[in-house]
């Protein structure tokens, strides 16, 4: 009775024979013919065979199933391993020393766990970095050079190989990131400083820009674009300061001159001396907060109007001032000048407005400069003209001198002689 129970097959067959033996007992009572009991018993073992059939059958799609799963299982290992760059972790073992299919299938599952969190931990690692490097290039690159697109990692790859070479892009990207923000904060350092010397308004010259450069907390953009229109901005605001520079170093020309004609006060001239001091100043030089800005450039050329009215009123004044150092230079220099005649007849002309006060000026101020000229040509010759008068004036001093002992000398002998004559003619009326 136990091995009926211990074995399976045996116990089928026992129960079948019993539950015949019972069919047949029925039989006899009902009194079925032996055709008809053939005929059932066909059938039976018909549909027995059906049920093994049907048994097998799923059997072998169950043994099918197991095969397949561990053979997609060892294959998605297998292509872990290869997008890993590492070597298959399961090798399937010889049919001698292989186990169940079920066994086999369960021992492959945890490593193909254990590979998937891996790979899904390398595959974060991938995206992070890939994340990381589109939005560097989206900062770096316009819209024209770059078009942002959903991260996307190629996960037939996620070796370590890889991995290594995009870390190396992402930090070449890094450093030209920060050499561009370096490039972009020195633009922006050149344009405040030439914002400031030609008093302008710095957020509004930035924010044409680009708005995020005015914001000195936000994150700057640093495409190429954004860095050429710096660079063509301090471009033009350069040319800018150099106009602006030549034309505040014409009006400081023109003031000196001014000053210089009309013997303008030291005070006066002091109140532009931040004028003056840059008249031959180059571009760097001139740094100081709104030294070229167009308030400052008029305040200067209003007050240069005001010297040329001046100098307009004092014109004859001052042409003959300038006459006046003219004859002094042509006496000192022992030089003849033009005759008076022709000058005072164009003084007379100035006044009457037919001659142009300008004009009789710079004639004047040409005829001093040709004398100055002049004289220093004749510097040489008239130097030694001095020494010869100077020593003429010392002899004939010397002459005077000598003129002058001979005679005290004189005196003193006559006057020696005229007392000893009276005090002899004394001595003789006494006795």
């Amino acid at each position: 009775m136990s091995n009926v129970q211990s074995d399976p097959l045996l116990q089928v067959e026992t129960t079948c024979g019993s539950l015949l033996y019972e069919l047949q007992i029925i039989w006899d009572e009902v009194g079925e013919s032996d055709t008809d009991r053939d005929k059932m018993l066909l059938e039976l073992e018909q549909e027995c065979l059906e049920v093994y059939r049907r048994k097998v059958d799923q059997a072998n799609r169950c043994r099918a199933q197991l095969r397949q799963a561990i053979a997609d299982a060892e294959a998605e290992l297998a292509a872990i391993c290869s997008a890993m760059g590492e070597r298959p972790v399961h090798i399937r073992q010889s049919d001698q020393n292989a186990g169940s299919l079920k066994e086999e299938l369960k021992a492959i599952i945890p490593q193909l766990e254990e590979m998937n969190k891996r790979r899904n931990e390398r595959r974060n690692q991938f995206f992070e970095v890939v994340e990381e490097i589109e939005k560097i290039k989206s900062e770096i690159y316009s819209s024209t050079e770059y078009i942002a697109s959903k991260t996307v990692v190629d996960e037939t790859d996620l070796s370590l190989r890889k991995l290594e070479e995009l870390h190396k892009q992402l930090q070449a990207l890094q450093k030209e990131k920060s050499d561009r923000l370096k490039q972009v904060l020195d633009h922006l350092s050149t344009l405040n400083s030439l914002c400031l010397v030609l008093g302008m308004d710095f957020q509004q010259t930035v924010n044409e820009v680009h708005p995020s450069l005015g914001d000195s907390d936000g994150r700057k953009n640093i495409s190429n674009a954004t860095i050429e229109q710096l660079a063509a901005a301090i471009q033009t605001l350069r040319g800018v300061k150099i106009q602006r520079m030549q034309r505040l170093q014409d009006l400081a020309s023109s003031m000196l001159e001014l000053w210089n004609l009309m013997d303008t006060p030291i005070e006066e001239q002091q109140l532009f001396q931040n004028v003056t001091c840059n008249i031959a100043a180059s571009e760097h030089e001139i740094n100081e907060p709104n030294t070229l800005s167009v308030d400052f450039i008029n305040y200067v050329e209003a007050e240069v109007s005001r010297l040329e009215e001046l100098k307009a009123s004092k014109m004859k004044e001052l042409v003959l001032k300038k006459r006046s150092e003219l004859e002094e230079i042509c006496r000192k220099t022992h030089m003849i000048p033009e005759a008076d005649s022709a000058l005072e007849y164009v003084i007379e002309a100035m006044e009457s407005g037919a001659v142009d006060a300008s004009c009789v000026l710079e004639q004047i101020e040409l005829q001093v400069a040709k004398v100055k000229e002049e004289a220093f040509s004749r510097k040489e010759i008239l130097e030694k003209v001095d020494k010869w008068l100077a020593a003429c004036e010392e002899e004939s001093w010397l002459e005077e001198y000598n003129r002058v002992e001979c005679f005290l000398l004189f005196e003193l002998v006559l006057c020696f002689i005229i007392c000893k004559f009276l005090t002899n003619n004394f001595d003789g009326h006494l006795g």
